[in-house]
């Protein structure tokens, strides 16, 4: 199958200063891939450099990203707006920030229709009704009518997916679609994103959840101070781990399956990007380190079919069996 979109050897710097380094992946028609790893990691930059949404201080300093065989990179700031909704979406972490606090939820949507439709204004409010019936709004014509402050952080979420969704992209970037929401609300948040993959809908799960990459994706990428460390299927990478980095994660994480086990968080924090360690950044809280690591930056290599890994010793790491922190519902 081709690659609807290709991020090949990314990298994001601010000034000088590297916070993405040299990430690659890619997502094919239909497909979910998450992009996981601690605050800092990268994984947001690496999602807003593909929309052309960087900060203002931040740039693109080499790299290709390719959407549908189109060089995203080399297009203007026009045509990249023009694809934004049309074809590229995303949902922020934040819906509260990301929606305008003057304006009702219904006129944000309707003004989708409006200017990216031509739709005349009661068209394109009954548009904007009928999207937030759709994510499970209730009583939608109403709510229309309230502003921001007046929803529930869940149903705030179920107007950012509503506008994400209105314009029928190929591609959605979720960023944290879930924090801060409680179990039940998660969970319907969950299950609407799954109907519109059912439908079609290629998506981009960007999380430190590791339960919700687990219920959403097939594949994943996990990032570690602004490189990809290793990739692979969700099955396979989370039941046996080729990086220690990710081993470490899923040790950290809670089981749905083995509520007995004793949580084991990582050892130190991530690195300051300002002032990266020697050879593996990952090395000073790696339990497999070794002196090759602190000298000596491992390249991301084919470990296995279909996965890679970004560890001189992911052979040895993989040999270890089963993660502890088994994830999956």
């Amino acid at each position: 199958m081709s690659k609807l979109l290709e991020v090949s050897d990314l990298s994001v710097a601010f000034g000088q200063t590297h916070a993405v380094r040299g990430v690659s992946f890619s997502l094919e028609q239909g497909q979910t891939l998450a992009i996981v790893g601690e605050s800092g990691s990268g994984k947001s930059l690496s999602s807003l450099a593909i929309l052309g949404l960087l900060p203002p201080q931040a740039r693109v300093v080499s790299g290709s990203i390719r959407w549908d065989g189109r060089e995203l990179l080399s297009l203007g700031d026009d045509e990249l707006r023009k694809l934004r909704g049309e074809e590229l979406a995303i949902i922020f972490q934040d819906p509260l920030s990301a929606l305008n606090p003057s304006l009702t939820v219904g006129y944000q949507i309707a003004e989708m229709f409006r200017r990216r439709r031509g739709a005349r204004r009661e068209e394109a409010r009954r548009r904007a009704i009928e999207a937030m019936t759709e994510v499970g709004i209730p009583d939608a014509a109403r709510r229309a009518e309230n502003y921001p402050h007046e929803f529930s952080g869940g149903m705030r979420q179920r107007v950012m997916i509503a506008m994400a969704l209105a314009l029928e992209p190929r591609l959605l970037i979720a960023d944290e679609p879930t924090t801060a929401l409680d179990v039940t609300v998660q969970a319907q948040i969950l299950r609407l994103l799954r109907k519109r993959q059912e439908a079609g809908l290629s998506m981009i799960i960007i999380s430190h959840d590791l339960g919700v990459v687990a219920r959403t994706a097939q594949r994943v990428v996990v990032m570690y101070a602004g490189k990809a460390v290793e990739s692979g299927t969700v099955a396979e990478l989370y039941s046996n781990p080729s990086h220690p980095y990710t081993k470490g994660l899923l040790a950290a994480s809670p089981s749905a399956r083995d509520t007995g086990r004793q949580i084991q968080p990582i050892d130190g924090y991530p690195p300051d990007i300002t002032a990266m360690p020697s050879g593996c950044a990952f090395h000073p809280r790696c339990p497999f380190a070794r002196e090759r690591c602190r000298t000596d930056e491992p390249e991301l290599r084919i470990v296995a079919p279909g996965r890679t890994s970004a560890c001189h010793f992911a052979e040895e790491v993989l040999t270890h069996g089963e993660a502890v922190g088994n994830t999956r519902a």
